[in-house]
């Protein structure tokens, strides 16, 4: 009994973020397909975040909440990036969801900072969502073995390996191994959301009635 009210008390999570994604872009007046097409995700994949039935990854989050005219952190709460360097016995272990991806945070946030980094670790068969975004990103392979699909391209890493690629380029990874994969991720996308900035809503008709 103890373990299912664990799987509730997750479940409950996840719906958490898509509960706040709704009540964001409802209030903007936006459809899903409005957020998908500006966010460079699927309608289904937003439906599928609406309704708890999967967690978005970082950079999804991040790419759906500036469509809402707000940032990441509005959605998540991160560690903070405020030393310029990181201890591995110090750094915390986060996550969106149980269901298969967590974070350590390595980068700082200082004034003109560009990049921002974490540590992904990714559990058997997990996927990433299909995504494209501005910016550029950098895979660095610890442990274990993923697939990395770069439009028509597959290319599978292991341990050693990295590859680093246009972010506008469609995108997704998938843990096509029965371990779990230790990754180095280095993207030119705000995933924290404590750069500074103006937020604007880019490329939508704000005022249409959302569904």
């Amino acid at each position: 009994m103890q373990h299912s009210s664990q799987n509730n008390s997750k479940e409950d999570a996840d719906s958490l973020i898509g509960n706040k994604l709704r009540e964001h872009r409802k209030e903007l007046k936006l459809s899903m397909k409005e957020v998908a097409e500006v966010a460079g995700l699927s309608i289904g994949f937003i439906s599928q975040v609406e309704r708890g039935l999967t967690a978005p990854s970082l950079s999804s989050l991040s790419s759906i909440a500036k469509v809402l005219n707000t940032d990441i952190s509005t959605f998540l709460s991160q560690p903070e990036g405020k030393s310029s360097f990181t201890r591995n016995k110090d750094r915390a272990v986060y996550t969106l969801s149980h269901k298969g991806l967590q974070y350590e945070r390595l980068s700082a946030s200082f004034p003109r900072s560009v990049l921002n980094s974490v540590i992904m670790h990714e559990m058997p068969g997990h996927r990433l969502e299909s995504i494209k975004h501005e910016g550029e990103e950098f895979f660095f392979i610890f442990e274990g073995a993923i697939t990395v699909y770069i439009e028509e391209e597959e290319n599978i890493l292991e341990a050693g390996d990295s590859i680093h690629f246009d972010s506008m380029r469609e995108h997704s990874v998938w843990n096509h191994t029965d371990n779990p994969t230790t990754i180095l991720h280095v993207c030119t996308m705000d995933i924290f959301g404590d750069k500074q900035g103006t937020k604007e809503i880019p490329n939508t008709r704000a005022g249409r009635k959302g569904v």
